[in-house]
């Protein structure tokens, strides 16, 4: 059962996706700071749940870029305060892709094989062999994109 809020609009544009491993070389996350300050042709779509993640929604809301927020649990009863501005001007929305109360591993799952899916690049970061991320990486490795070459860099 999918839940949406905000700007539906969004799914439309071109969609890069966000995902991160729970643990990542400090050189990679500078790198990846820089990535969420650069300026972004389409939206970016993640979960944003891993420190990372959370680190690269800030930036990416404070730089104005059109966000996918996607949610391995139910939906909001109450827009977190960060999020309140973006959804207010159509460059959020969030959607719901399980009705369980909290994210699980098997819903985290579900939520990113989602995102890779509707994603039309997927920048995987700190994917090792045993990370959770690393099936979906070999999976969906003709949409994968670098650092480097994501949309945004260098504009």
């Amino acid at each position: 059962m999918m839940e949406y809020l905000g700007n539906k609009e969004l799914l439309k544009l071109k969609k890069t996706a966000f995902l991160a491993s729970s643990t990542i070389p400090p050189d990679m996350v500078l790198k990846c700071y820089d990535w969420a300050t650069a300026k972004h042709e389409g939206c970016i779509v993640s979960g944003f749940s891993s420190k990372l993640e959370q680190d690269v929604l800030h930036f990416l809301l404070k730089a104005r870029c059109p966000v996918i927020l996607v949610l391995a649990r139910c939906m909001y009863k109450v827009i977190p305060a960060e999020l309140k501005e973006a959804m207010e001007e159509g460059r959020l929305l969030i959607l719901s892709v399980s009705n369980a109360n909290r994210q699980s591993k098997v819903t985290a799952h579900a939520r990113n094989k989602y995102i890779c899916e509707i994603a039309d690049q997927i920048l995987f970061v700190g994917v090792t062999e045993k990370s959770s991320l690393a099936e979906l990486a070999s999976a969906y490795k003709d949409k994968t994109a670098t650092l480097a070459n994501a949309t945004g860099m260098g504009e």
